[in-house]
């Protein structure tokens, strides 16, 4: 693993430990005591003195990148031309040009890539999406107050902002249920430097269209709304971890690990990363325009 974030510490580190496929080998981090913290429910795991040090060791198969979003696509590709396979957390990348080197690098060093968007994985959500029929319209929403002026979300010089971090979560579930758009539509709110708010309209080939949400500056807000010819579908909390008694997480490592062991494709293909960092770009152009 290259970083101690939170999102590691919390969901990512025990779904790994408890995955019926995969073990914890070493953790790197550029503050070695959050680190030594981190792994102190892990006996046994390592902490590596540097990210290049991780990445040279003979015993990682494959690495979780939860870095800043403005890394991602620097560390990823470092990691695969070490030879690691890379699941790298949501959103894969910044743009969209940056999530196709990312695939280029994958595909020259012939590794696996993968975008963390463990919601993806539930089987809840799995079941709620491929049971709409003739959906008309899609509401989907994530926000929360983002409270610690420092937490490095607010900083745009590493990819921050609302729409990346929880509006990527809006998108693909939208273009998960309709397709691609064909048009967008977009305004935001700005502070400290980066987009605050973020709402969008999105228009479909057939005439669905779908209205997204993300913001750091409103109450914790969270939910996923259809309306289907045969009425209206609705989904509490759809982007967080329930564990009832599915751990997405982990489901979502172990898919991962299975597509390394078993040599098959893996389950989130970067075509579809790809795709849904283009709407995000083409958001973030409505907005300036």
């Amino acid at each position: 693993m290259l970083g101690a974030a939170d999102i590691a510490r919390k969901a990512v580190l025990p779904a790994i430990a408890t995955s019926r496929n995969g073990r914890l080998v070493a953790l790197a981090s550029r503050i070695p005591e959050r680190a030594h913290d981190i792994l102190s429910a892990y006996p046994g795991v390592e902490v590596s003195p540097s990210y290049e040090a991780l990445l040279g060791r003979a015993d990682v198969d494959a690495v979780y990148i939860p870095l800043p979003n403005g890394l991602h696509r620097e560390w990823t590709v470092r990691a695969l031309d070490a030879g690691k396979h890379v699941l790298c957390e949501k959103p894969l990348a910044v743009s969209a040009g940056e999530a196709e080197e990312m695939a280029a690098a994958a595909q020259r060093t012939g590794l696996l890539l993968m975008e963390a968007f463990m919601y993806r994985f539930h089987p809840v959500m799995r079941e709620f999406v491929e049971g709409l029929r003739e959906v008309l319209h899609v509401h989907a929403m994530f926000g929360f107050t983002m409270r610690d002026e420092q937490d490095i979300r607010l900083d745009a010089a590493l990819g921050g902002g609302a729409l990346l971090d929880v509006g990527c979560y809006t998108i693909s579930v939208s273009r998960w249920i309709l397709g691609e758009p064909v048009a967008v539509f977009a305004r935001a709110s700005a502070g400290h430097g980066v987009d605050m708010s973020v709402t969008a309209l999105l228009a479909f080939p057939r005439g669905e269209t779908a209205t997204v949400w993300a913001s750091f500056e409103a109450p914790e807000a969270q939910g996923l709304t259809v309306i289907a010819r045969d009425g209206v579908h609705q989904r509490a909390m759809p982007f967080s971890a329930w564990r009832d008694p599915h751990d997405p997480y982990q489901l979502m490592v172990e898919s991962f690990a299975d597509s390394i062991l078993l040599g098959r494709p893996v389950e989130i293909p970067l075509t579809e990363s790809i795709a849904n960092m283009r709407v995000l770009d083409r958001i973030r152009a409505a907005i300036s325009s």
